[in-house]
């Protein structure tokens, strides 16, 4: 079974920088994707980056790009997934979980498709 344990989170100010980590593990999927999806109140849910294995690739949303840094560290059954964030920002306040699924389709950024969903931390971007 797929296990997700997350770190990190907290409080910054606007411009400063926070990592949070993500290690996944019991994975046994020849072809999965992991995400990390926020959710800031009042709002829907958002895809911010995503590793999709089948290409080895990591996707990035428009708002997030050039500031946000997803790494993974592959190993057997097991990959961890830290998000860099830079130059945060006020609407990147949500809280952020970690995700993990063993289908995905052609945009692993599309966070329905997660079937296995950390508790998450919270981000607070203060201005």
């Amino acid at each position: 079974e797929v296990e997700l344990e997350e770190s990190g989170g907290g409080f910054v100010q606007a411009g400063e920088s926070m990592r949070v980590c993500c290690i996944v593990s019991g994975i046994t999927f020849h072809e999965y994707g992991i995400a990390w999806i926020r959710q800031a109140p009042g709002k829907d849910r958002e895809g911010v980056s995503c590793f999709a294995s089948a290409d080895d690739k990591i996707y990035y949303a428009d708002n997030v790009k050039g500031r946000f840094t997803m790494s993974t560290d592959k190993a057997k059954a097991r990959n961890t997934v830290c998000l860099q964030m830079n130059s945060l920002k006020p609407e990147d306040t949500a809280r952020y979980r970690c995700a993990f699924t063993g289908d995905y389709g052609r945009n692993c950024l599309s966070w329905w498709q997660y079937d296995r969903v950390g508790h998450g931390m919270q981000v607070i971007v203060s201005s």
